[in-house]
């Protein structure tokens, strides 16, 4: 392809906007919250924002990789961590209006454990403040030190992701060198294994077990072929991993890999009709879909389609009335819930009527992180 092609109609989309846009845009601002929806410019944050979903990365903005296809910047964190950050994302997030949060990261090498630990703190405070809320985390491989697996899955996020990015023939080429196509199926097929022991475990103590779903994102048109993408989705599925989302390379600059195809919208349908022929729970097979691409929207299903969530009085099975009647109703929740860890949270809101309003009865707040050091 020319480096200036023109993009296809079916890669061009609105401009984000309305309300509820507008607002988390400019709630995000004031929490200090960093999202990749924007940060990446991803096409579909209107949409996902709308449902309630964002995604929120971890751990700073420098990676400790270089691969070819990501516009995050490269270098050396020297093992800079904010050691307030789990405590203050948990805090922001839960007075959001949302039903789905993604928790990325970037790679830290850097860090003995990767940042297991940092993230799996943040899930754990994060649940403990907002119950009704869905939590994803998309991590690295972690090197593939599986105990830093294991924390994370201990921690309880309803979702565990990673990416193998690009089928296996073109990894070397594409990802960091520190990455390896197989690494990222064990750290997949650990996720698994370590969700089912926690399930066992619950089972045999008489405590009801949440689902728990493994989930990874392949691009296409980097230099893949359409049988290598079905390879690598036969390959997520023998690791266990039960939801799968496919989308379009898209260049984000000179420097980056260049897009080698622009697949069609009827490739994509194929590939997702193979994805649930091999048993995935739910696949998100499109042009635009990013690995969290309307993630409330896909997790709603993947457990409704197989009968794995209760449905809301009078909405038929796997139906779109049905998802979208689940997704409202958890909306409604998340905003309420919402409402009132913002009057625990922060004395200085109104409270709503019957609120209770003693200073024990509301966790201490965060003080900036300047008002600690010695002057």
């Amino acid at each position: 392809m020319a480096q200036f092609s023109p993009k296809p109609e079916w890669l061009k989309v609105r401009a984000p906007g309305g309300d509820t846009y507008h607002h988390l845009k400019e709630t995000f601002r004031k929490l200090d919250l960093h999202t990749v929806c924007e940060e990446a410019r991803c096409p579909n944050v209107g949409e996902c924002w709308r449902e309630g979903t964002a995604t929120v990365m971890l751990l700073g903005d420098v990676c400790t990789r270089g691969c070819r296809f990501c516009a995050v910047t490269t270098g050396d964190p020297r093992g800079a961590v904010d050691v307030r950050e789990p405590e203050h994302v948990a805090r922001a997030i839960a007075r959001l209006s949302l039903q789905y949060v993604v928790m990325t990261m970037v790679n830290r090498d850097d860090l003995l454990d990767g940042g297991a630990e940092h993230v799996a703190r943040t899930v754990s405070r994060l649940h403990g403040l907002r119950p009704d809320l869905l939590i994803e985390t998309l991590v690295g491989d972690f090197q593939g030190h599986m105990s830093a697996v294991d924390m994370v899955v201990d921690a309880g996020p309803d979702v565990f992701a990673h990416n193998v990015e690009v089928v296996r023939r073109i990894t070397r080429v594409i990802r960091d060198v520190r990455s390896s196509y197989d690494q990222s199926l064990a750290v997949l097929r650990r996720a698994k294994e370590r969700q089912r022991r926690l399930a066992a475990d619950a089972a045999e103590a008489g405590a009801p077990a949440p689902r728990r779903l493994t989930k990874s994102s392949i691009m296409v048109g980097i230099g893949e072929t359409d049988d290598e993408v079905l390879e690598a989705l036969r390959d997520l599925r023998e690791a266990g991993v039960d939801i799968v989302t496919i989308g379009q390379y898209l260049r984000p600059s000179s420097k980056h890999a260049p897009v080698q195809r622009f697949v069609e919208p009827e490739t994509f349908a194929a590939f997702e009709r193979a994805a649930l022929e091999m048993g995935f729970l739910y696949a998100a097979s499109a042009p635009l879909v990013r690995s969290s691409y309307k993630a409330a929207e896909v997790f709603v299903r993947s457990l409704m389609d197989r009968g794995g969530e209760a449905l809301p009085a009078g909405a038929s099975p796997g139906g779109a009335p049905a998802v979208e009647a689940l997704l409202e109703e958890r909306l409604a929740v998340a905003r309420r819930e919402a409402a009132r860890l913002t009057a625990e949270l922060d004395p200085d809101e109104p409270r709503p009527p019957g609120a209770p309003a003693t200073a024990s009865s509301s966790p201490a707040r965060l003080v900036p992180a300047a008002s600690l050091v010695r002057r």
